[in-house]
């Protein structure tokens, strides 16, 4: 009988919870000619945007935070000139050759990537449970080069965090102290917004509480699949964000979970190709509007 109860109450809990996710996504979901995403030429001329193509180099440097040094992906058009930059932040799983195609993916739209691995400088093994505050101070020295280089105009950056890149984003934007100055706009692909060292209720049904102290437009990506304790902070922070007059928008895919980005080999679906492809395309152009780039 115990056993009955409990999974009528499971079933319950997971019923209210589908239905709290579904209720913010409609709140969010913007429809019409209104909508920021609406394309006035698609619809009534047909016409639809090209995405920029480069071919793509990349090189290897280190940067030097006291005695740690960081290796640095840098990852950029092969045609001369200056590009508009980007600070990609890995996520647990390191800044491994899946996220390293990310990079590529992003410079062949037109930008100098600068992607730092916050992990190996400091031995900190893959996919990391507890989170290493020193990995922020890291992060915001490598900000400091991706500034100081000739090759990155204007000398601003949106910062493009991954997983718990995320949260490596969030922490340079306040804690750091460098946005709008610095750093004009955040994009996050099912970012964590919440300290990993915090109690598991904490991740799960809170963002953290400096989301509501960034100042720079937002745009998250997530599929409708993701885990929920990924999921419902998302559209929490979109939702606080939009409320207090910030610009910030969140794309929910349908179809696709977590990874839906890097998911490779046989576990790879056509929703995921398509949400990828769609994702990079739709960052590339708000980053160049945030940063005032053609």
């Amino acid at each position: 009988m115990r056993a009955v109860i409990f999974t009528l109450l499971l079933i319950f809990s997971l019923a209210q919870a589908d239905e709290f996710i579904d209720n913010l996504i409609r709140k969010l979901d913007e429809r019409g000619s209104e909508a920021w995403w609406w394309d006035e030429r698609w619809w009534n001329e047909g016409y639809i945007e090209p995405p920029k193509n480069y071919k793509v180099k990349v090189k290897w440097v280190t940067v030097r935070n006291e005695d740690v040094e960081i290796p640095v992906m840098v990852a950029r058009p092969v045609k001369e000139g200056k590009f508009p930059g980007v600070l990609f932040l890995h996520g647990r799983r390191g800044l491994d050759e899946l996220f390293q195609l990310h990079v590529k993916r992003l410079a062949a739209r037109g930008f100098v990537v600068i992607a730092p691995d916050l992990y190996t400088g400091r031995f900190i093994e893959r996919f990391p449970i507890y989170h290493d505050p020193a990995v922020e101070d890291d992060a915001n020295k490598v900000l400091d080069y991706a500034l100081s280089r000739k090759d990155i105009s204007p000398k601003k950056v949106c910062v493009y965090g991954l997983t718990r890149g995320g949260f490596y984003s969030l922490r340079l934007l306040v804690a750091k102290k460098r946005q709008v100055k610095d750093i004009a706009c955040w994009v996050g692909y099912y970012p964590h917004l919440q300290d990993p060292n915090r109690p598991e209720p904490m991740q799960v049904y809170r963002y953290h509480e400096d989301i509501e102290k960034v100042k720079v437009p937002v745009l998250f990506f997530v599929g409708r699949e993701e885990q929920y304790q990924r999921l419902r902070p998302a559209l929490m922070a979109v939702d606080y964000l939009r409320s207090a007059g910030r610009e910030a928008y969140i794309v929910v895919y349908p179809g696709v979970g977590r990874g839906f980005d890097f998911r490779n080999g046989g576990k790879r679906k056509f929703a995921d190709d398509l949400a990828a492809k769609d994702a990079v395309v739709r960052a590339a152009r708000f980053i160049r509007e945030k940063l005032g780039a053609r």
